[in-house]
């Protein structure tokens, strides 16, 4: 095939101003370049035009700026991690007007369940508008690297918990709650909750939640999905390596659940024997709630029978059977069943029996 003359190749040398810029072509011109290199449809030429364009003082600053609202999550996560170390008074408006953050305590409890430590943390979010009032909080969700899986010491560990092996997660945002009624009623028209609470999380099939996604894509452009099962444990977790990220144990002061199990802690009334309005206990230190009991949570995985051969990226593990992976416990589960690692294998056509929280790539 000829080439077209008038298009720079991979490692020209193109002029600021030129509309089509190759992703490891050299730019010149100055602001009008970083500029050309802004406006180009390719994150990563994006993303390599904000580093450049702190080459250029305050000129090069206000693009850096103007990126935060930029429709790319990538692009406006680039833009805010080269400001972030700033003081400039204006950039904390922009921040919280285009990158919100949200702040709320972290409670960690020893073997007895008493509160042992609380700090105060902070978390990204953007907001998605789903029409008619309602709002998903989409929460930034820094990627790592963590062991998955229950270790040989747990005494309440399962055999498809194992073997416990490593997995390195990239960064995503994760939906603050889990989907509740008034968030599935405008784009799905329906309400297959067996509770008329608007802050209540549905419980669904996993055909549903996934119908849910494919809506959100639709509606925003954005590739929303269910989490991975690595995903989910990863998030669930938030940098935490006990049972549950509260520490060794839990309570019904800090999550909805059914009754104890030998060795956890069994202190107040149930809450109703159902699912409780979402928020309503502490959450991690990702700013995710609810992880742990109130509603189980769809993945997107097939099941494995164990971890023998499951991805380490965080993708989703794929088999041929038809039961997919659900985490969390809910309101009716011991608290061993709401541990991080724990696994609940089911038919991906059964109704009325998970919640679930969307995931969106920080790449989108």
């Amino acid at each position: 095939m000829t080439e077209n003359p008038n298009q720079p190749r991979e490692y020209d040398a193109v002029l600021g101003g030129e509309s089509q810029v190759a992703l490891s072509a050299a730019v010149l011109g100055g602001i009008p370049g970083v500029k050309s290199r802004l406006a180009s449809p390719i994150v990563e030429v994006k993303i390599a035009a904000l580093s450049e364009a702190l080459k250029y003082g305050d000129a090069g600053l206000d693009l850096i700026i103007r990126a935060l609202q930029d429709e790319s999550i990538a692009v406006r996560f680039a833009a805010y991690s080269l400001l972030k170390d700033r003081d400039e008074p204006n950039l904390k408006q922009q921040f919280q007007k285009y990158l919100p953050t949200f702040e709320f305590d972290v409670i960690t409890v020893n073997a007895q369940g008493k509160e042992n430590s609380r700090h105060r943390h902070y978390a990204h979010f953007f907001p998605e508008d789903l029409g008619n009032g309602s709002v998903l909080e989409m929460v930034y969700i820094p990627g790592g690297t963590f062991m998955m899986g229950s270790p040989a010491t747990d005494k309440y560990r399962r055999d498809n918990e194992s073997p416990q092996h490593q997995v390195t997660v990239p960064a995503f945002f994760a939906s603050k709650y889990s989907i509740t009624r008034a968030q599935w009623q405008p784009l799905m028209g329906n309400n297959p909750s067996w509770l008329n609470f608007e802050k209540r999380p549905v419980e669904v099939s996993w055909d549903e939640a996934v119908e849910f996604c494919d809506r959100l894509l639709q509606q925003t452009g954005k590739k929303y999905r269910l989490l991975s099962e690595a995903e989910w444990e990863y998030a669930c977790r938030a940098g935490t390596t006990t049972p549950f990220h509260f520490g060794e144990t839990i309570t019904r002061k800090l999550v909805n659940h059914e009754e104890h199990c030998p060795g956890y802690p069994d202190d107040i009334p149930l809450h109703s024997k159902q699912p409780t309005d979402v928020g309503s206990f502490p959450p991690n230190a990702f700013g995710l709630y609810d992880m742990h009991g109130n509603v189980w949570e769809w993945c997107s995985d097939r099941c494995h029978e164990n971890y023998n051969g499951a991805p380490t990226d965080g993708s989703s593990g794929e088999t041929t059977n038809n039961y997919r992976v659900m985490r969390g416990g809910d309101w009716g589960s011991l608290a061993g069943v709401c541990r991080s690692d724990y696994r609940c294998l089911v038919s991906e056509d059964r109704r009325g029996y998970g919640g679930f929280r969307v995931a969106v790539s920080s790449s989108s």
